[in-house]
């Protein structure tokens, strides 16, 4: 299991998600790579990192991607982003069985659930996906799969994404979680992920292959 330090950052209460770049680099996060191919059958392996900090009521992440091709089909919160150029941020807050699934496709369409297993999930309230702020080099307006190359996601992330439990701080918290890159109905499908799964077909609802996230 994969183990990452994840550091504090003081900033203003008005953080933009385009300055998330420029106050990681001042905080010299480093990134991490989303290359575990777990399934044989997609051998596909884009360039895609991440990094993440935290502040005193929110994450800051970063991701950088290099594929061949990009698409992004939705535009609307709740659509099926991982069908397109996707990032995905899976954690479970507390030792219930319950794990949150924040995935953003290249654009920043957010779709965000909580749960026990795949199905059945519970969809997090308007006001929630609303509260977090994202920033994409591709803009924001929906394209059909084309040739993009390079492109970064800049999230805040408020610790209220965890709508069934009361997160209010993560300082010294230990979160276990894992970070994917997906493209299901892209012409070259691929399935990445930060800590190795090992199962036999594709799956990320699989908090049993959790790595952990160390708040310092």
């Amino acid at each position: 299991m994969k183990l990452l330090d994840v550091k504090k950052v003081n900033v203003g209460t008005q953080v933009r998600p385009e300055q998330i770049p420029e106050i990681l680099d001042n905080a010299g996060v480093s990134f991490n790579s989303i290359s575990e191919v777990n399934w044989n059958e997609f051998p596909y392996k884009p360039e895609v990192s991440f990094r993440i900090a935290y502040t005193d009521d929110a994450f800051l992440i970063q991701y950088l991607v290099d594929e061949e091709t990009t698409r992004a089909k939705y535009g609307a919160d709740r659509g099926s982003v991982w069908t397109d150029s996707c990032v995905e941020f899976f954690s479970s807050p507390a030792d219930d069985g319950y794990y949150y699934n924040l995935e953003t496709n290249c654009i920043g369409t957010v779709l965000l659930c909580c749960g026990k297993n795949r199905e059945g999930r519970e969809y997090a309230p308007t006001e929630v996906t609303d509260s977090i702020l994202r920033y994409s080099t591709l803009g924001n307006k929906p394209f059909d799969e084309t040739v993009k190359g390079q492109w970064s996601l800049s999230l805040f992330v408020p610790f209220k994404i965890y709508f069934k439990h009361n997160i209010n701080n993560m300082v010294g918290r230990n979160l276990k979680a894992n970070f994917y890159k997906c493209g299901d109905e892209l012409k070259t499908p691929h399935f990445l992920s930060w800590n190795p799964i090992e199962i036999e077909k594709p799956d990320f609802h699989r908090p049993d292959y959790f790595g952990e996230l160390k708040f310092v």
